[in-house]
């Protein structure tokens, strides 16, 4: 299994061991566009593994904090209480950069920056970039990636010259 995240198309693509695409998901990625430094709020491209999985078996829309369930479930009402909130919802797939000076270790860490593949409310527009370098996915999409693949699965996220090692 492997991850591609284009983010010029903002697609996330899931293919199996023979290069067969699986699913193919819309995603939004950040609204300050690709970069890889610490407090940009840009999504960092290059290779990438999902580093843990959290969330396993929670009621789509869950809410988490540092990782963690609170216990929510996303509302309008609960959204209307706390505005201006980065939600992170249902499943986070945590990903850690593979290549040192680029996106591992320093201030360009990926997994220091807590850059996750997560779910995000369902009104909130899919295709279009606007996180803050997280990579967004709705939530029945994130929880159906969540099953298909295991930790350690490796994430390739590019603009459009990159290729996949």
């Amino acid at each position: 299994m492997k991850i591609e995240i284009s983010l010029p198309a903002q697609t996330l693509d899931l293919f199996d061991e023979a290069d067969q695409l699986l699913r193919h998901y819309k995603v939004s990625t950040a609204a300050n566009g690709a970069g890889e430094l610490f407090g940009s709020y840009q999504t960092p491209r290059g290779q990438h593994m999902v580093r843990a999985k959290i969330g396993a078996g929670l009621p789509l829309g869950s809410v988490f904090v540092g990782r963690r369930p609170t216990g929510e479930i996303w509302s309008p009402e609960l959204a209307a209480q706390c505005p201006g909130r980065d939600w992170i919802l249902t499943r986070i797939l945590w990903l850690s950069g593979r290549e040192p000076g680029f996106n591992r270790l320093g201030n360009m860490d990926t997994m220091r920056r807590y850059i996750y593949i997560h779910g995000t409310p369902d009104d909130q527009p899919m295709g279009v970039p606007g996180s803050h370098g997280c990579i967004r996915m709705n939530n029945a999409d994130v929880a159906d990636l969540f099953d298909r693949i295991p930790a350690g699965t490796p994430v390739w996220i590019h603009g459009d010259t990159e290729t996949f090692i």
